[in-house]
Order: structure tokens, then C-alpha cells, then sequence
């Protein structure tokens, strides 16, 4: 057999080897890779390069040496999972780097970490003033996490006493000009409704590009021509004008009738509906 194609072949081989191994190694993120994890990917990438490019009769040696770099990865995965102190060993632990707004130089200094790398990751946060983080770390992966002082953090409709409703994931019922029926199913519509809906917004399926049907039933398109603009659904706010418009109609009929007991039958109605509007109204204005 030819030099070239027996490297052709091996290097085949080792690609399928190396993803079925990376398939039991399981997949994480660059950034949230353990140092150990870190050499064994380099390790495992040299090998299977090795067995590719290898002339030498033995290099299915190189496949004994993947096994006990996969078989150490996977039994050290396990014993991070059951215990804790393994993970401490191997991962390493969070570092304290700002406490109540105070930099702790000695902490920094033994992660290495200048204050110039400090203060860029926590501009990649929004955070421009060490006095405005109440508590920062760094994780072992080497992210850095912060926390704001109260009086920094975002304003949320919880400090409000604000109730808003729940957010479930929207679904994609269009992709590439092609109808999903399974998501559509999920949210109990069907395909009759959809066209209904295309024909409100005056588009053709075949001009979606992306339609997503979010929680409260409305459907957003995105077009494949971009010129093409499309009206935003409004079916909340227009069942907040018609309620809002029931409440005023209760109160003008109260005024206008001088049957006191009709009148006050009025006045209840409109309070009863104005309760409703309070419930509703931050799941209409989400």
C-alpha cells in the first residue's frame, strides 16, 4: 500500500476514534475546561495526529495510549462528581477578589492576576468602579463573577412589587419558508391558524424567512426581503384598550342613570373590572 494512502486511511480512522472518544469524554465549553482537562485535549489531539501521520508498522500503539487517556479522563470526571474534595484538588476553588467594594491585593497576586486584567473584566461586566461591587470572584474555570451593592443593581419589577407573567421559550413555526408542524403542535395550534395569521400581516409562507410564536400566542415573522416591513402584533395591547374601554362605559352608565340601584351595580361592575385590569395588566404590558 502507498505511504499516502495509508495515511489517508489511518487519518480517517483516528478522526472517527477521536470523536467517538470525545462523545464519552462529553462536551463542555473552552472556557469552563479544567487545567487537567485543558492537557488532556492537547494530549489526545497529539496522539491522534501521531497515529494519522506515523509510517511505523506499531503505530497502533497509539490507540492503547488514547484508551488510558480516555479511561483516566472519564474515572477523574467520576470522582469529581462524588466528591467534593477531589474537586477542590483538581479544579481548585473560587478566589475572593473584591470584598465590599475593597480589592484583596493578596488574593490577586496569587491568582497572578494584574489589575489591569481585574478591571477588564469588569468592564466586560458594565462595572466601571470597584466601590460599586459588593463581592467578586474568581471561579476555577478563570472567570471572574461579580456582584453589585444594592444601590448599584438593576432596577426589576420585584423591587417594584410588580407582578409580570411568566415567559415560557418561543416556539420557531417558520423556518426557511417551511411550516414546523411539532412546535406548532406543542403550543396546541395548528397550520389553519398560522395561515390565518400570515394573512393578517399580508405575507406568504414562502416569504418567511423565521416566524416564532411567543407565550401569549402572537406570531413574529422575519422576511427573506428585508425591505418588507412588517406590523408588529398588537393583540395585547388592543385587549388592554378594550377592557380599559368596558371599565369606562360601567362608570359613564353609573352616572347616567338615576336608578340608584342600577347605579350601583354600575359602580361595582367598574370596580370589579378595574381589579381585573390590575391583575392582568403586567401580562399584557410584558
Amino acid at each position: 500500500m502507498p505511504d499516502w494512502l495509508g495515511v489517508a486511511l489511518r487519518t480517517l480512522f483516528a478522526v472517527a476514534v477521536l470523536f467517538c472518544l470525545t462523545k464519552v469524554l462529553g462536551k463542555r465549553q473552552i472556557s469552563q475546561l479544567s487545567f487537567f482537562e485543558y492537557i488532556t485535549g492537547i494530549t489526545i489531539g497529539s496522539i491522534a495526529a501521531y497515529i494519522s501521520l506515523d509510517l511505523d508498522a506499531r503505530w497502533y500503539l497509539g490507540l492503547v495510549s488514547l484508551g488510558v487517556w480516555v479511561a483516566v479522563s472519564t474515572g477523574i470526571e467520576f470522582l469529581q462528581m462524588k466528591s467534593k474534595m477531589a474537586r477542590d484538588i483538581i479544579d481548585g476553588k473560587a478566589t475572593v477578589l473584591i470584598k465590599d467594594g475593597k480589592v484583596l491585593e493578596d488574593n490577586l497576586k496569587k491568582e497572578r492576576l494584574t489589575t489591569d486584567e481585574l478591571m477588564e473584566q469588569l468592564r466586560k461586566r458594565n462595572i466601571f468602579k470597584v466601590a460599586d461591587v459588593e463581592f467578586a470572584v474568581m471561579e476555577p474555570s478563570g472567570d471572574i463573577n461579580a456582584l453589585l451593592t444594592r444601590e448599584n443593581q438593576p432596577l426589576t419589577p420585584k423591587h417594584l412589587g410588580i407582578k409580570v407573567g411568566p415567559e415560557q421559550e418561543p416556539q420557531a413555526v417558520i423556518m426557511d419558508g417551511k411550516i414546523m408542524d411539532e412546535p406548532l403542535a406543542t403550543i396546541g395550534l395548528n397550520r389553519a391558524w398560522l395561515n390565518t395569521e400570515l394573512e393578517k400581516l399580508g405575507v406568504s409562507i414562502d416569504n418567511v424567512f423565521l416566524g416564532q410564536v411567543d407565550t401569549y400566542g402572537q406570531l413574529y415573522v422575519d422576511l427573506f426581503d428585508d425591505q418588507i416591513k412588517v406590523p408588529e402584533p398588537q393583540l395585547k395591547a388592543a385587549l388592554y384598550a378594550t377592557l380599559k374601554k368596558c371599565e369606562a362605559d360601567l362608570e359613564m352608565f353609573g352616572l347616567a342613570t338615576q336608578n340608584k340601584e342600577a347605579k350601583n351595580m354600575y359602580e361595582q361592575c367598574a370596580k370589579e373590572l378595574q381589579h381585573v385590569i390590575s391583575d392582568v395588566k403586567p401580562l399584557l404590558h410584558h
